[in-house]
């Protein structure tokens, strides 16, 4: 199967998605997503939980700017494999709800698959480029 850019814009797209709905419940629904989450205490302090929302929607905005600039998928890769440490990492030394685990491993693989992606799409790309003369 031949990866194209266009997959690779798709798969972008819902990432950035995702972290736009997930800023959104962080910001504007946190009650409720601090219990469906699994976190008993509530959404208190409600600071720290806003922060979360407002961080998720400017690396969205990262995300899209850092791709139409240079074609490039870094900060995504940065950020989810970082969440995927500290989430996994966390929920190893402490005692999490089931959220961060999955939020965990699903972070882990946006990254490994926007990686994989990225990369047959370079290869691909670099396949099809006429030769130069010299």
């Amino acid at each position: 199967m031949v990866v194209t850019r266009q997959m690779e814009k798709i798969l972008l797209f819902l990432i950035v998605l995702h972290s736009v709905i997930v800023g959104m419940m962080l910001m504007f629904f946190s009650e409720w997503a601090v219990s469906f989450a699994g976190w008993s205490g509530g959404a208190d302090p409600i600071f720290f939980i806003w922060q979360a929302g407002a961080f998720h929607f400017v690396l969205a905005a990262g995300y899209v700017v850092e791709y139409r600039r240079s074609a490039s998928i870094d900060l995504l890769l940065i950020a989810k494999t970082t969440a995927f440490v500290f989430l996994v990492g966390g929920s190893l030394i402490a005692d999490t709800p089931w959220s961060v685990w999955f939020s965990g491993f699903a972070d882990g693989a946006m990254a490994l698959t926007a990686f994989l992606v990225h990369r047959a799409v370079q290869k691909s790309s670099s396949n099809s480029s006429p030769p130069t003369s010299s």
